[in-house]
């Protein structure tokens, strides 16, 4: 008899997933490739996706996954994606254009925007072209032709979600990264939508996380070779999936550590800050937010260095030399983001002592990497307790960059706290929307349980490598 399972496909900012997991929690198979991008020469910084390449993407995966997974019933499948990313649809369901969260298309009419604080007031976020809403406005400014034939906008994941069932949808965690929704008052705001001149004729229905979205077509469940009676479940945003699959409780923080680092509590009342530093989004329950700061390009920045210093070993050899080096006078600042920073850095590189010294190793630079990251986290949790008090003596963590002992130590050092991840922390973002989907259906989740606790040591040691930290921050601020 086939086991019952679910089809998750999930879209970060460097590449493409899709999962396959059972029913009671066990990944069967995941595949992945990297998204492609393209310039767009029209704009200082602008980047954006071929919606029909990346769908294609989206099949052979699943295809893939589906076959690696063996004899599946799939019931449910659902969407996550990088929060910002929007596609862009005709009157006809043609997909037009894939824009990334890393898309600044609309960064030179920030400064045209009014009222800025009033947005901060509704949305829950500085207006920035990291949002949606100003994709929306490039794209208008240098293509008008081509902007006047959208008739929806949708997340990456909700178009994912329409592609498999045909019904446009916006789901509420997703729109609250487009600077056109109301946070608190759970619905798309007209105040806004006025303040950026853009119609509510583009954005489809809100629907709630974790609701049926409608049957899979029958042309794509022929396809995929899956039943007709599959369901297609609202997904969310990757950040707050990946918080589900971690069960905090109310009050709790949590790092999801991935290609950017988001630092979240779970609050449930709209908290602001009166300095504008943080986000409000709501979370993919009914009744919760997400209160965030954002270490910005982290794991990204992991990853590439990582290719360069350690081009033909694991992550096992890294964590193996960093538990061997001794040697921590080299310090770096490679562009993470603190919350109270107005402007970004954008040079970056290694301080260490001169001339080199045969005690510096690739292992020294790779810990320089984790520590940047560590101390850029500690820097925006601190911003986070400012506006909302945490007093639990833990914080859990989950994603990709947390398979690194080290860099959990790192954390429990600078923040005085326990770092605890669950079974579920390397694929969390599938794992919770796997968790949802069962939860559509009626179906009990297994209750993850706690893999590892690491305890803060040697504070003192790293207390004064931090204060290295913020000098070599504070030179590359001045570099121009």
């Amino acid at each position: 008899m086939a086991r019952q399972g679910h089809l998750i496909v999930d879209i970060g900012t460097g590449n493409a997933r899709v999962g396959v997991v059972s029913t009671d929690g066990e990944i069967l198979s995941i595949k992945r490739e990297n998204v492609h991008y393209i310039t767009d020469e029209n704009y200082e910084e602008s980047i954006y996706f071929e919606p029909d390449e990346l769908w294609s993407q989206i099949t052979r995966l699943s295809k893939e996954a589906l076959q690696e997974a063996g004899d599946i019933d799939i019931r449910a499948i659902t969407a996550t994606s990088q929060r910002e990313g929007i596609v862009v649809v005709d009157r006809e369901g043609n997909s037009l254009l894939g824009m990334p969260n890393i898309d600044h298309r609309g960064r030179k009419w920030e400064k045209d925007l009014k009222d800025k604080d009033l947005v901060y007031e509704l949305s829950g976020r500085y207006p920035t072209s990291l949002f949606s809403a100003f994709k929306l406005v490039g794209l208008r400014a240098v293509y008008p032709d081509q902007f006047a034939k959208v008739s929806c906008v949708m997340s990456i994941s909700d178009w994912i979600q329409f592609k498999f069932s045909g019904v446009e949808a916006y789901e509420h965690s997703q729109a609250s990264e487009t600077l056109l929704y109301d946070v608190e008052a759970k619905k798309w705001s007209d105040v806004l939508l006025s303040l950026f001149d853009l119609s509510m004729s583009i954005l489809p229905e809100l629907k709630d996380s974790g609701s049926i979205l409608g049957k899979i077509l029958p042309a794509v469940a022929e396809q995929y070779g899956i039943s007709k009676d599959a369901v297609v479940v609202v997904g969310g945003s990757d950040t707050q999936l990946a918080i589900r699959s971690m069960e905090p409780s109310p009050n709790d923080v949590v790092i999801v550590s991935g290609t950017t680092t988001p630092i979240i509590k779970i609050v449930s009342t709209f908290e602001k800050d009166p300095d504008q530093r943080t986000w409000t989004s709501r979370h993919i329950d009914k009744d919760n937010f997400i209160l965030e700061a954002n270490a910005g390009v982290t794991g990204l920045n992991y990853q590439r260095l990582k290719e360069i210093f350690y081009p033909n070993e694991g992550y096992d050899v890294i964590e193996k030399e960093l538990a061997e080096t001794t040697y921590f006078q080299c310090v770096a600042s490679l562009g993470s983001l603190i919350a109270d920073e107005e402007e970004p850095l954008v040079k970056g590189g290694f301080i260490f002592n001169a001339p080199v010294s045969h005690q510096l190793t690739r292992g020294s630079f790779v810990f320089s990497i984790l520590w940047d990251i560590a101390c850029s986290i500690y820097e925006n949790y601190k911003f986070l307790c400012d506006v909302s008090s945490h007093n639990e003596s833990y914080i859990w963590a989950c994603g990709g960059g947390v398979q690194s002992r080290s860099l959990r130590q790192y954390l429990a050092n600078l923040l005085g706290k326990s770092i605890r991840i669950r079974n579920t922390f390397r694929q969390a973002s599938v794992l919770g929307g796997a968790f949802i989907c069962n939860e559509a259906l009626g179906i009990p989740n297994e209750t993850p349980s706690v893999l590892e606790e690491t305890f803060p040591r040697e504070q003192e040691k790293f207390e004064s490598l931090y204060q290295e930290w913020k000098k070599a921050r504070k030179t590359f601020k001045h570099v121009s």
